[in-house]
């Protein structure tokens, strides 16, 4: 246990911002640090909560859009894979946003922008607008996917090492889970005949709210603030790319699925929206609220070894839906995808703890101790989430251009099931060969002093 320090009065409610933070002192953590941690985790929760369901509307935009918008199956695909790409790109200068303008402030700032894709999308949602306009107005509901680069750094900020694989597991959950909530208020108004409109007009006034408690209810820390050289450090090392293809498996799983899922349902099954509307909320509702406990399982057990036998899972469902899917069974294949959502959700709550725990190894491999270590880990850690949930999102754009390309190809989306299997196994290859595969003692060595200490990545 650390020594105990003096708790930082609580911060001005005119600047909000924190002069000190030290998550690691118990004494600190529970007189002070807890409370402000969890209230700004419950408002990051929120604001990233409405910027995936405004990324992912149209996921839900594409059901309405019947035969008089003149969009076949292939521009729809095509119109989600932009969409996916944009939210992956804009996590990279979101990540840095934390950095540059504090963690509240750029709360604030990306929770109002999402104003801009939503009205644009409620003035153009109509039959007789061109492909190339909703193109172009899609991409701009890109900027949604930001949210949760900005909100992850964030948050890992704010949590000590032994909490982080559940406050980040929760504040990501909680934002997955907006996923399903817009597809759950998009039934509700398919069900009740209701327009694209309506759906839109919904989010204003919520986007709004989400800014504006953001603004009377975060903080800022000041020692994240005008570190944007951690960013570079995360870039140069080698465990930021091996989790980012880690986490293409997992998230980029969860987001593609929930772009593709409805309509894959109406193409190689031929539901109708209100039909595929029934569903498609199923898996990402359970994918979301799954994800924290996959944190927690990875802070009880390790995130690798979770991590490992989840992509085993993943393996398994995929291979049902391949069967499922030659054999046209609906139902085996609508529970099978449902079984990979939740798998997907579980090995997202996995892999992000496993980032804190790497870069905290990291920091003892190089002898440093203590806070000092503590703070190396939170510093690369955090630049790092950006960075990994940017080429994790891209993931999202393969999986719906795959079920694009196989859709024209074979008309069902089976060869993009092929290629999903056979990328599970590369994923389970990679975690086994990186963070768990004993590494073997160095007999080679002719006296103890000459053998290298190991890192050992087991237990992160």
């Amino acid at each position: 246990m650390t020594a105990p320090s003096t708790a930082p009065a609580p911060p001005s409610r005119g600047g909000r911002w924190i002069q000190q933070w030290d998550p690691e002192d118990e004494t600190f953590w529970k007189e002070t640090g807890e409370k402000v941690a969890k209230r700004n985790l419950l408002f990051s929760v929120l604001s990233e909560h409405i910027g995936f369901s405004i990324w992912t509307m149209w996921s839900v935009l594409v059901l309405f859009m019947g035969p008089e918008y003149g969009l076949t199956p292939a521009d729809k695909f095509l119109l989600t894979s932009m969409v996916t790409l944009v939210g992956a790109v804009v996590r990279v200068p979101y990540t840095f946003a934390v950095a540059i303008f504090g963690g509240r402030n750029w709360t604030v700032i990306s929770a109002s922008l999402l104003l801009v894709p939503t009205v644009a999308a409620f003035a153009v949602m109509k039959p007789g607008t061109s492909f190339n306009t909703f193109l172009l107005v899609g991409l701009l509901a890109g900027i949604g996917g930001g949210n949760f680069a900005s909100s992850m750094t964030n948050i890992n900020a704010f949590f000590p090492l032994r909490k982080k694989g559940w406050a980040l597991g929760l504040n990501a959950g909680g934002g997955n889970i907006g996923v399903p909530v817009i597809q759950l208020i998009a039934l509700a108004i398919i069900g009740a005949s209701g327009g694209p409109r309506v759906l839109l007009g919904i989010y204003i006034p919520l986007i709004l709210v989400a800014a504006v408690l953001s603004s009377l209810f975060m903080d800022n820390i000041e020692n994240v603030k005008n570190d944007t050289g951690a960013a570079k450090d995360a870039a140069r090392d080698g465990h930021t790319w091996i989790m980012s293809f880690l986490y293409i498996g997992t998230f980029g799983s969860f987001i593609g699925y929930s772009f593709a899922f409805g309509q894959v349902l109406q193409n190689q099954f031929g539901r109708t929206p209100l039909e595929a509307a029934y569903v498609t909320f199923i898996g990402p509702l359970l994918g979301s609220l799954i994800r924290p406990v996959g944190g927690a399982l990875a802070d009880k057990y390790g995130g690798a070894k979770i991590t490992l036998w989840n992509y085993v899972g993943m393996g398994v469902a995929t291979a049902v839906l391949i069967a499922a899917s030659m054999e046209k069974s609906l139902g085996l294949f609508t529970v099978a995808f449902v079984v990979l959502f939740v798998l997907s959700g579980l090995g997202n709550g996995s892999t992000f703890k496993m980032i804190p725990g790497i870069f905290h190894t990291k920091a003892l491999g190089k002898g440093l101790e203590g806070e000092e270590a503590a703070a190396y880990g939170r510093r690369l850690s955090g630049a790092s989430m950006g960075l990994i949930g940017a080429v994790g999102a891209l993931g999202g754009v393969g999986i719906n251009l795959a079920f694009r390309q196989s859709f024209l190809s074979y008309g069902s989306g089976t060869g993009a099931f092929v290629a999903f299997l056979a990328f599970y196994a590369a994923c389970f290859g990679v975690t086994w060969a990186v963070y768990l595969r004993r590494t073997a003692v160095q007999g080679q060595a002719s006296t103890a002093a000459e053998a290298k200490p190991q890192l050992s990545y087991a237990e992160v």
